[in-house]
């Protein structure tokens, strides 16, 4: 039966379960009925409508982005001759008492969702639409006839090839292994054959024809079927005989270097060859999706049938976020960006970690460093209105070093911002440090005890009094110290030791060594010579 002859549905719900359940509810084409399409929500069924023109719309009510009753209406604005039928919960009746002032043609509980009332309902509202009563009055018929058109070809059901590969995608079982189904697939061998078309222009249009091309005359006698889409992964399925299978990787990397001018080099993936056509969604899932994420970190090699061209190894290295943080937070900028550029590249040149949790490790880190500059008083105002493209970047990189560029730019940007609040506010901090001390000198002051009170790492405390200063903490620390003592050994008539102990040094003899140090004098002998200037 061809495709024209069905009542064309097209199933609008967020909940993936729901749009499966209901699509694989009964043999629907047997009923006269066929599933064209399934989106997730509003906006995205208006586009499907445009191109697959369907004669009725089972949507849901309440779904992100757009909801079914925005969806009526722009439904009913655009395309009047289409019909719908509401699919709600027991909640909503507000909701669908407001589409059928738009013009839906009925609505289903889905608690109460069963085989035979849906079908009941879908056959009233084919009934509805003028093309199919005029024009193709067998539809509906046929609708009501099933046993009829279960019996053609010899009394066995002939599923269509896109419906039975639809099931098997979706991992329903397929029935036993019919001669209709042996008809369809003649040959012993299957292989899976895609590309993933994020990032690529026109939705990798260009690409995918290009491929199917190839498969087709390369392998002329082989039955090619293109497979549902997958997000952005585009797949065909092919059955051939073992000469066919043998030289479809060697065929194919032929023909992309020979097309190599025309088009963006997007590696291919050849799944391994199977027996079953059972066995699709399996090898699909992890022999094609498999090598297509190990494309992302091997770009240049053209089409990939098994993992090759790096040492992948076993496990996937573990990057230590809270280290991470802590460095951060303890002003370590430096070091945190080095070791998370170590794990990353290695990351990257092991191939072992999942193309997602790539991704998301890297958008992970955009978000701390965003959050943590944020929590430590930067202006990270350019930063945080950043950070979406950076999500974005990430999210649309075809390949690991493009990710990794993203990556490179959103660091370089963090450390300017860093920089910047060093190059303002270090005089303002640095006053801080230094005041400190001098309010504090007379106590057994030590970087420790500032850097607890400053909430600073010791390390870093160090690292930084000694970048912002002339002199280090320590020497710093002695020249207030012995200052104070001057003034003391001037002015007033306590011991010298007396005077060392109210500076912060409770060793006279260190006291006095560290005077002569700094001073070129004793502190007997510079408080005579002012003695003596004052006699004289």
């Amino acid at each position: 039966m061809a495709t024209g002859e069905y009542v064309k549905i097209l199933i609008v719900d967020d909940e993936v379960l729901i749009r499966q359940g209901v699509k694989h509810f009964m043999n629907w084409e047997q009923e006269g009925f066929q599933i064209v399409g399934e989106a997730s929500n509003g906006e995205e069924a208006l586009e499907l409508i445009q191109r697959l023109r369907p004669h009725i719309v089972l949507t849901d009510i309440v779904m992100p982005v757009m909801d079914g009753e925005e969806l009526t209406r722009q439904i009913k604005q655009q395309y009047p001759e289409i019909e719908i039928i509401i699919l709600s919960s027991f909640g909503e009746f507000d909701y669908v008492r407001s589409t059928f002032q738009s013009g839906v043609a009925d609505y289903i509980l889905k608690p109460k969702l069963d085989i035979q009332h849906l079908l009941t309902v879908l056959k009233l509202t084919a009934e509805r639409i003028p093309a199919l009563a005029a024009g193709q009055s067998g539809v509906v018929q046929s609708a009501a006839s099933g046993q009829e058109a279960k019996a053609t070809r010899g009394g066995v059901y002939s599923p269509s090839v896109e419906r039975l590969l639809e099931r098997l995608m979706s991992g329903y079982e397929a029935d036993a292994v019919t001669e209709e189904i042996t008809a369809l697939f003649p040959y012993a061998l299957f292989r899976i054959a895609g590309i993933d078309t994020r990032g690529l222009p026109n939705g990798g249009a260009h690409e995918w024809s290009q491929l199917m091309e190839s498969c087709k005359s390369l392998l002329p006698g082989a039955v090619i079927h293109e497979l549902p889409e997958d997000g952005a992964i585009r797949a065909c399925f092919i059955n051939g005989d073992a000469a066919s299978m043998e030289r479809l990787e060697a065929a194919v990397a032929d023909s992309l270097r020979r097309q190599s001018s025309e088009r963006s080099q997007t590696p291919v993936a050849i799944s391994a060859a199977f027996r079953d056509v059972r066995e699709l969604r399996t090898c699909y899932r992890d022999s094609l999706l498999a090598l297509l994420d190990y494309s992302f970190y091997v770009p240049d090699i053209p089409v990939l049938t098994k993992k090759e061209g790096l040492a992948v190894t076993p496990h996937t290295p573990v990057f230590h976020l809270d280290r991470f943080i802590d460095e951060f937070k303890r002003g370590r900028f430096q070091q945190a960006f080095e070791d998370l550029r170590k794990h990353v590249y290695e990351l990257a040149e092991s191939a072992a970690a999942e193309v997602i949790a790539f991704k998301s490790l890297l958008g992970n880190i955009v978000f701390n460093v965003t959050v943590l500059l944020g929590n430590m008083k930067y202006d990270i105002k350019e930063l945080d209105k950043n950070k979406y493209a950076y999500f974005k970047a990430i999210e649309d990189a075809r390949f690991a070093r493009e990710a990794l560029e993203r990556l490179e730019a959103f660091i370089g940007e963090a450390e300017a911002c860093i920089a910047d609040k060093s190059a303002a506010h270090g005089s303002t901090n640095m006053k801080k440090l230094l005041d400190y001390i001098h309010e504090h000198y007379a106590e057994p002051l030590t970087l420790s005890d500032m850097a607890r009170h400053f909430h600073f790492n010791p390390s870093y405390l160090s690292s930084y009094f000694s970048a912002h200063n002339s002199e280090g903490f320590v020497d710093y620390l002695h020249k207030v110290r012995i200052e104070k003592a001057e003034e003391l050994l001037r002015q007033g008539d306590a011991s010298i030791a007396q005077i060392g102990e109210m500076v912060g040094y409770s060793d006279h003899s260190y006291f006095t060594k560290v005077f002569k140090k700094l001073t070129g004098e004793s502190p007997s002998r510079y408080r005579r010579q002012f003695t003596n200037e004052e006699k004289e």
